[in-house]
């Protein structure tokens, strides 16, 4: 399936062809340019990848919720350390992530 990026709002589709306006920003179909193979077959092959992070992301924020419930049960100060490191690893973890899909926006690996 050929893949289109408008180039007025970088929404990309897919399809035989180009749609008549942009979904997203209304722009005509002659806004749409075709990506190469070689850049449709990145944005595929990523799409695993970036759903992984996603999925990782909302469990560090389910680690998050859990460490802070634990940091405010407060039973001693042994458990209290755990969920407070908890909460920072799933804190530094989760921007990594935003960091990493970053750099696949920017290399085009995002679609």
């Amino acid at each position: 399936m050929k893949k289109f990026r408008c180039t007025m709002c970088n929404f990309i589709y897919e399809g035989g062809k180009a749609p008549d306006k942009c979904p997203r920003c209304g722009a005509p179909k002659e806004k749409f340019e075709q990506i190469p193979e070689d850049k449709a077959k990145l944005i595929e092959r990523s799409k695993l990848s970036n759903g992984l992070h996603m999925h990782l992301a909302t469990l560090l924020e389910e680690v998050t919720q859990v460490a802070t419930k634990g940091i405010n049960d407060n039973l001693d100060p042994a458990c209290v350390a755990i969920f407070t490191k908890a909460k920072e690893q799933a804190h530094l973890l989760r921007q990594f992530i935003k960091a990493e899909i970053q750099v696949h926006i920017s290399k085009g690996k995002w679609g």
